[in-house]
């Protein structure tokens, strides 16, 4: 019999009765192993509800209470790292050293919540006038809803959840509904931990349960992660509901290289940050600049790294790569791979028609290098998600810049050189929200923020960090005056001497 992911509601597993299912499969098989449950719009609002009467009592709970939850639950997921990874690879695909990357990635921002005290600490001035103090405060906003993707269903739930409810919010999580069963297990060893009954809610579905969310009115703000066309929905409809909104947008992520840099670094970073996860990745580089007369040096040694990569079923310790998550994504992926040469691309590697033996079914791509690729085909425009890299030529660093700033997408962004001047007038230069100097893929660590520029982000704040807790709290400020204890009024003695 297949099995069956339902809701997370109130503390407990709740069967959908929407009628209404998704197949989940293992992309290394092909077969479908399990369905998920679709929220209908009342059991959306059962776990709004849900999480709103939890509200009443989290919000209100100290932060040494708070933080005692996390720290537990952070030791659970820590003992359960192999479990979480299990599942992730189950269902997305992933090799299992990746998935295990992934957890603790999402441990990081855990570690964070758990010193939320020092994060929520206002400020004062005292004597602002005679007799008047103003303090600053942080509340937390209520019920938050956060929307995320298939390519990391434990890390980017982990970016959002903890610091909210550390924060003292209360949260509903709708996961990817290709891989659920990661998220569900997230909220039972919250559970476990001792999070109270409704703080933390998972309900599955498609974009019914979505738009339910975005335009409950108990819902204050949404967390969003995925496409940049999704990205904009979600913030035009949820914002036009009132709602704060943090929404991350698609990628392209070009890394440019100088003449000077190291090309086997170079090319090493290019290879794992390309084909790493099967590309399945918002940080991935997907186009490399070659600046000069390097680049024939520098595809060549980027073909000698991509053809050696071991591409099986992530449950194999030997494999590097997996399986896309679906068929119809990998159909998506070969298509931009067998277009290129007709856009003017010469394609030094076709992963596209690769299988692996035993596993016919699976959802198979090989690694894909398209040279000298034009910044009007559609493989350089749009955003593949798969394990295929283009690169680009540019004579000059300034040209290198120009065509780099001219993409829609402003996510992520990397510049190999030896050359410290040229690495910060790239720094300052570049239109991204996150740059690294001869680092591949510049996904800041949990105590700054993560976000993009440009069609990569639609709202005003990034993602964990100090932006997270902006974004999960909002500031008041209480201006205070108390009368001196000498001008009390007669009769009462506080044994001040008087004033009069």
């Amino acid at each position: 019999m297949t099995r069956t992911v339902h809701h997370w509601i109130g503390g407990k597993t709740v069967e959908g009765t929407s009628g209404a299912y998704g197949p989940v499969t293992d992309p290394a098989t092909g077969a479908a192993t399990t369905r998920v449950a679709f929220a209908s719009v009342e059991e959306v609002d059962a776990a709004v509800t849900a999480a709103k009467a939890a509200h009443a009592t989290w919000g209100l709970s100290s932060l040494a209470a708070r933080t005692a939850v996390l720290f537990r639950y952070r030791a659970l997921l820590d003992a359960h790292r192999d479990e979480i990874a299990a599942l992730i690879t189950a269902e997305h695909g992933k090799v299992h050293s990746d998935a295990l990357g992934e957890v603790a990635r999402g441990l990081e921002i855990v570690e964070l919540a758990c010193g939320i005290t020092t994060q929520l600490k206002g400020e004062l001035s005292t004597q602002v006038s005679g007799g008047v103090d103003v303090s600053s405060i942080r509340q937390p906003l209520g019920v938050v809803a956060g929307i995320t993707p298939f390519n990391f269903p434990a890390m980017v739930p982990l970016w959002m959840f903890p610091l909210a409810i550390a924060c003292g919010n209360t949260f509903v999580l709708k996961p990817s509904e290709k891989d659920p069963s990661a998220a569900v297990l997230l909220a039972e060893l919250a559970a476990e931990a001792g999070l109270p009954d409704g703080v933390l809610n998972v309900v599955h579905g498609d974009r019914t349960a979505v738009d339910a969310l975005l335009t409950h009115p108990d819902v204050a703000a949404v967390s969003f992660v995925g496409s940049t066309p999704i990205a904009r929905h979600i913030h035009a409809t949820a914002s036009a509901h009132g709602k704060r909104v943090q929404a991350l947008g698609g990628a392209k992520n070009h890394m440019l290289v100088l003449p000077d840099a190291d090309l086997d670094a170079a090319a090493d970073a290019a290879v794992s940050a390309a084909y790493g996860s099967a590309g399945e990745r918002c940080m991935a580089i997907s186009a490399v600049v070659a600046v000069g007369a390097i680049g024939d040096e520098l595809v060549a040694r980027i073909k000698d790294r991509a053809e050696k990569i071991k591409i099986g079923p992530g449950t194999d310790p030997s494999s590097e790569m997996g399986p896309l998550i679906t068929a119809a994504h990998r159909d998506k992926v070969a298509s931009y791979v067998t277009g290129a040469a007709a856009q003017g691309a010469e394609v030094v590697l076709d992963g596209t028609g690769h299988t692996v033996e035993g596993f016919e079914d699976g959802h198979w791509i090989g690694i894909s290098l398209l040279d000298r690729v034009s910044t009007d085909s559609d493989a350089y425009r749009d955003e593949i998600f798969g394990p295929v890299l283009c690169v680009l030529r540019a004579e000059t660093y300034e040209e290198g810049v120009a065509l780099m700033n001219a993409s829609p997408y402003g996510n992520g962004t990397a510049i190999f050189t030896r050359d410290g001047g040229a690495a910060r007038r790239f720094q300052l230069e570049i239109q991204a929200g996150m740059v690294g100097v001869n680092v591949p893929i510049p996904v800041p660590v949990g105590y700054h923020s993560f976000g993009g520029w440009k069609d990569s982000l639609f709202g005003d704040h990034h993602v964990y960090g100090n932006d997270g807790v902006h974004f999960y709290t909002r500031g008041k400020v209480v201006t205070t005056r108390w009368p001196d204890p000498a001008d009390a009024p007669s009769g009462v003695d506080l044994g001040f001497p008087r004033n009069h």
